[in-house]
């Protein structure tokens, strides 16, 4: 998602199986103003300094999408080239621009390089490799750096953009992605998915002064992913998007380097960005409310099969693929009170299936061979985990009368699966194992 510089526009960007678009928002009054299809898309997108343009990846398509805005509406596109579309592997990620100078920066994850465009001959005037994969990159308010996030390398980058080149390296936590800077410039903060956490930085002697957790629990297991920040408008609270956990995490950071956890604010499935707008919280969901079973989807086993039409139809017998069955949501949400905050808190937790009780003593009968307790002697030596991916339980072993399953929906029946069936029968079935 991106702001305008006015507030009065709110652009997002919808990426998945499904057909790609982007919509033009009123986040004021929650209404949307213009929606168009896009070819191919991915997380970057920007508005001009004058909110003018809105400059949005076009991912695998290799092209920054130029688009003009016009009285609030999505008019035509001019098209800035990386490369030649995919398998040319290249996939524009993060954006940023200087109008003043008239550059537009962008990172890949695909080939890992910084690309500089001269937004007046819509040319690439230089490509510096960065060898990892990258996600965003941010200028910073003077327009003198660019940080950029090292997905695949563990650190943030700082570009001066004054000389053309790298400034400083700094290690961060475990596939760094959004960036956030403060007004003054003085701090920048970092999520980081694979360590639940955000890194505080220091831009005047560009290091980490604090790194902030954002788990639920004191855990190091990855499982938060923590992908999306934003300040508040005194710039004191620090909103940040766990997409796992399906919340937002709450901070206050008004003392640098001393932040104080104030509690989480229960969201759609798998929050992916997050904006504020005066006391207004804004949280786009990736995967909206639930899914849903598509009994009318691909059928890989049939002579005529489907499953390249990811159109997300969900009332046709022809296109109901489950990628596409997913619809993000957008919710506003009032910035809480500590009461407010107090209560959303315990939604987040009572929606967790995870506690430290349950993993000190899980609930079963004595003598069972598989322990309850962290450090209990059992006769299993070995444990065989065997997963489908991307099926239902339904899909594959629907058809089995031991079972709590749907047949209408089982696609991969035991003429096909016999072997998957044969393990089910004689260890386990698991019909009501939900995640």
């Amino acid at each position: 998602m991106a702001l305008s510089h006015n507030k009065q526009m709110l652009a997002v960007t919808n990426n998945g199986q499904s057909q790609q678009a982007i919509q033009l928002i009123d986040p004021k009054n929650e209404l949307l103003l213009d929606e168009v299809s896009i070819g191919k898309s991915w997380y970057g997108i920007r508005f001009s300094d004058d909110d003018k343009k809105l400059y949005v990846s076009g991912g695998n398509d290799n092209i920054i999408l130029a688009y003009n805005i016009i009285n609030k509406k999505i008019g035509k596109a001019d098209t800035l080239v990386l490369g030649k579309p995919w398998p040319v592997k290249i996939s524009p990620a993060g954006i940023d621009v200087d109008n003043k100078t008239g550059r537009l920066y962008t990172v890949t994850k695909e080939d890992g390089a910084l690309y500089i465009f001269d937004l007046n001959s819509k040319a690439v005037i230089k490509k510096i490799d960065l060898n990892h994969e990258a996600y965003s990159c941010l200028l910073s308010p003077d327009k003198q750096r660019l940080y950029i996030s090292l997905w695949g390398g563990d650190k943030l980058l700082v570009y001066n953009t004054n000389t053309g080149k790298m400034s400083a390296e700094i290690a961060t936590g475990s596939h760094p992605n959004e960036i956030l800077c403060t007004k003054n410039g003085k701090y920048v903060f970092v999520a980081n998915a694979n360590d639940n956490s955000v890194s505080v930085i220091s831009t005047a002697s560009n290091k980490v002064i604090e790194t902030i957790s954002a788990t639920l629990f004191p855990t190091k297991l990855t499982g938060s992913t923590t992908n999306g920040l934003a300040l508040s408008t005194d710039e004191k609270m620090l909103y940040i998007a766990n997409a796992d956990n399906n919340c937002v995490a709450v901070f206050n950071v008004s003392v640098p380097g001393r932040s104080i956890s104030k509690g989480f604010i229960p969201t759609g499935w798998y929050p992916t960005n997050v904006k504020t707008l005066g006391n207004k919280i804004l949280v786009s969901n990736g995967k909206g409310f639930s899914s849903m079973a598509n009994p009318f989807g691909p059928q890989p086993v049939k002579k005529t099969d489907n499953s390249a039409l990811y159109l997300g139809i969900t009332n046709s017998r022809e296109v109901q693929y489950i990628g596409g069955l997913f619809k993000g949501t957008l919710s506003f949400i009032d910035q809480p009170t500590d009461i407010q905050l107090n209560s959303y808190s315990k939604q987040v937790y009572a929606n967790t299936p995870f506690n430290p009780q349950i993993a000190k003593e899980a609930k079963g009968e004595d003598g069972n061979p598989i322990p309850r307790r962290s450090g209990e002697k059992s006769p299993i030596k070995h444990v065989f985990y065997i997963i489908k991916e991307n099926r239902t339980y339904d899909q594959v072993l629907g058809d089995m009368k031991e079972g709590n399953g749907d047949t209408s929906l089982c696609i991969f029946p035991e003429r096909v699966t016999p072997n998957l069936h044969a393990i089910a029968r004689q260890f386990v079935l698991l019909d009501n194992f939900y995640v």
